[in-house]
């Protein structure tokens, strides 16, 4: 038997191996993947637990699923045609939950679809709009969603968020951070103490662990889970069609930013399976998969998708290149979006159990921003930058008050921090002279 070469992307492992390898991939991202579902799901005011909240993660499963095959199959230039793990992306978490919050789901998901569209275009000019995203723009942009959704992790942790806190006189109760905490100590142990498959599913099996800590102390309900369907099929345009400009401009501020991050995930997918630089076929098509896969989830209820990092880890971890490995994750993904049973088993999970989660998760969201800023040389230039980026980003976010007298979107897209972090960021790093 002929051996596969597994640092090139078209070797095809026997089958027995590739399903472990992309279920590997799925377990990875799983946690991460349907977080931000929930989230601007509460922003909205939908029901924790309803069934529009099972109906959104359902499609942040299915999509995320399609998403990766037309990265990993590809459609003519679509696709880097690589083994890149596409998932929903924290990184609109901020806008999209503020413009749900005061304009509704419709606006904010027809945000993405015009924001996707933009981003697909972007594939065929990325290369040339590098310039603007040095590190110094994207990790600093990075870290501001970082800590802007910490203080939700918080909440969460606590027992829930003000829109949907099912017991109030609990918020803050032993009982809750109990459950909390023990996703946090049981993610770290299985991350650091262990190697493989376990490691790289730690914070899932964090949740699992917290899950049946709250489950003992009574706080789990199953009642969706019976009444969900098997099967169901995604609705075209759930919420309609309501066009915003001001929601356009901030969601497709953030799509520049993820696409950049694509590059980066694309560059770093190539050098760690099979040491070399993408090419430049491989960064657009990339680019163009991101794009279309934000456009048409949005069409269906889905938030916009992006190309994971810890996937890339694996890659560089496992030393396997194979794109038909990550094809077979995406199809479990596309299988779990279909079953909206397995959206309401997520959803019955207490705020507190995701709250644990989302607590490593969003420190390493900042910790990812932080280590790009490493790499950036601490000049004058440099630090006002940061400086003021973060300042006027993070404080309009603190103090919303200051811009009350904004006109709706815009007042969201302002305090929702990572849109004016971003804008200062790319502005200033232009108009700045470079320290002598």
């Amino acid at each position: 038997m002929a051996s596969v070469d597994y640092g090139n992307p078209n070797a095809t492992p026997p089958i027995a191996q590739a399903v472990p390898l992309g279920l590997q991939h799925v377990l990875a991202m799983f946690a991460s993947n349907v977080t931000p579902s929930i989230i601007v799901a509460g922003a909205a005011g939908l029901a924790f637990g309803g069934p529009e909240q099972i109906y959104l993660i359902q499609m942040a499963m299915l999509f995320a699923g399609v998403a990766t095959l037309f990265q990993t199959v590809g459609i003519g230039p679509i696709g880097a045609k690589l083994p890149i793990m596409q998932g929903t992306s924290f990184a609109f978490v901020g806008v999209l939950a503020g413009v749900a919050a005061t304009q509704g789901l419709g606006v904010a998901l027809s945000a993405c679809i015009v924001a996707g569209v933009i981003h697909f275009l972007l594939g065929g000019v990325i290369k040339h709009l590098r310039f603007m995203f040095p590190p110094l723009v994207t990790g600093l942009v990075i870290l501001a969603i970082g800590l802007y959704l910490i203080p939700v992790a918080i909440k969460y942790a606590a027992g829930g968020a003000a829109k949907f806190q099912m017991e109030a006189e609990s918020f803050g109760s032993l009982m809750h951070w109990s459950v909390a905490l023990t996703v946090v100590v049981v993610a770290l142990l299985c991350k650091f103490l262990t190697k493989g498959l376990i490691s790289n599913a730690a914070i899932l099996i964090g949740l699992l662990a917290g899950y049946i800590v709250a489950f003992a102390f009574g706080m789990v309900n199953f009642g969706a889970v019976g009444k969900a369907a098997w099967v169901n099929i995604p609705k075209v345009l759930p919420y309609g069609f309501e066009f915003s400009l001001g929601a356009v401009i901030g969601v497709t501020l953030v799509s520049i930013v993820s696409a950049i991050e694509t590059v980066g995930d694309t560059s770093g997918t190539t050098k760690a399976g099979a040491g070399r630089d993408a090419t430049d076929e491989e960064i657009a098509g990339a680019t163009y998969a991101d794009g279309l896969g934000t456009a048409v989830a949005g069409v269906f209820g889905g938030l916009p998708n992006t190309s994971f990092s810890q996937n890339v880890g694996i890659v560089g971890m496992t030393g396997i290149m194979s794109r038909h490995v990550v094809t077979i994750g995406g199809i479990i993904l596309i299988i779990c979006g279909l079953m909206p049973k397995i959206g309401a088993v997520i959803a019955s999970m207490p705020l507190p159990v995701l709250g644990g989660g989302v607590i490593v998760m969003f420190g390493m969201v900042a910790a990812a921003g932080m280590n790009m800023l490493s790499d950036v040389t601490m000049s004058r230039r440099n630090m006002i930058i940061i400086s003021v980026s973060l300042a006027v980003g993070l404080g309009l976010n603190l103090v919303p008050s200051a811009v009350q007298y904004l006109p709706g979107i815009w007042k969201t897209l302002a305090t929702s921090a990572v849109a004016p972090t971003a804008l200062l960021a790319v502005v200033l790093n232009l108009v700045l002279p470079h320290d002598e």
